[in-house]
C-alpha cells in the first residue's frame, strides 16, 4: 500500500458541502493533509456497529497527569493492536489488547480506503456533552515523523476544532457517525486538535483512530 491519500480526491476545500457516500475531499489548511469521507459505508449497519463496540469494547476509565496534578479523563477509552504495538502518551502507556472480529473488519475497510496499512487502534468512547478531548498533537515518536491517522466516527455528531501552533488559526470540522478524517504530512507537527464540551445534551459518540506505531 502507498501513502498518497489524496488521489482522485476532490478538493475545493469546503467543510460544509456535501459528497456522496464514499466520495472524498480534501480540506484546504495551511501546513495540512486533510482528506475526509463524510459518511463511508460500513461492512455492518452503523447501529450494529456501534452497539457492538460498546458491549465488546474493554473501555477503561484512566486518569492523566497535568502540571503536576492527577485528572480523570473525560472519556472512556481502549488500546487495541497487534502484539507488541504498546504506545504512550499523557505519562501512560497502552498495552494492545488482541483485535476483535468487529475491529479488524473496521480497520479492513478503512484501509482499503487509505490505500495505508495500520497496525493499532485507539478508542474513545464520548459518553454525553461532558466527555471531551483536550487540545493535543498526535506526534509521539512511536508514530513517526509524519504519522497518518484514519479517524472513524460513529454515533451522534462532535465537532473536531483545529489550532495552528503558530498563527492561532482555529477550523472547526462536525464529523458526524460514519465519517472518516484522515490526517498526513505535517498536519500534527503545524496543528493541534481536540473537542470540546457541549453546552446542551448530544448522543453517544464512539471516534476509532486508526494508527501505525513504528518501532524506534
Amino acid at each position: 500500500m502507498n501513502g498518497d491519500l489524496f488521489a482522485g480526491s476532490s478538493a475545493d476545500g469546503s467543510a460544509d458541502g456535501t459528497a456522496n457516500s464514499q466520495a472524498a475531499e480534501a480540506i484546504n489548511l495551511p501546513g495540512a493533509q486533510l482528506l475526509f469521507y463524510r459518511q463511508v459505508e460500513l461492512p455492518f449497519a452503523p447501529a450494529e456497529v456501534f452497539a457492538g463496540l460498546i458491549k465488546q469494547v474493554a473501555w477503561q476509565e484512566e486518569d492523566i497527569v497535568l502540571y503536576g496534578k492527577r485528572f480523570a479523563q473525560p472519556r472512556l477509552i481502549a488500546w487495541y493492536g497487534d502484539a507488541g504495538k504498546q504506545y504512550r502518551y499523557s505519562g501512560v502507556t497502552h498495552y494492545p489488547l488482541p483485535w476483535s472480529p468487529l475491529l479488524l473488519a473496521l480497520k479492513q475497510k478503512v484501509e482499503a480506503l487509505c490505500e495505508y496499512s495500520f497496525n493499532s487502534a485507539l478508542l474513545n468512547y464520548y459518553r454525553h456533552e461532558r466527555d471531551s478531548m483536550g487540545m493535543h498533537s498526535d506526534d509521539e515518536r512511536e508514530l513517526g515523523p509524519q504519522p497518518v491517522i484514519a479517524s472513524l466516527s460513529l454515533g451522534g455528531p462532535r465537532t473536531l476544532i483545529f489550532k495552528h501552533k503558530t498563527t492561532g488559526e482555529r477550523f472547526k470540522l462536525p464529523l458526524p457517525g460514519g465519517s472518516l478524517l484522515i490526517m498526513q504530512g505535517d498536519t500534527q507537527h503545524n496543528w493541534r486538535h481536540g473537542i470540546d464540551k457541549e453546552k446542551s445534551p448530544c448522543a453517544a459518540r464512539i471516534n476509532i483512530t486508526f494508527r501505525r506505531i513504528i518501532n524506534i
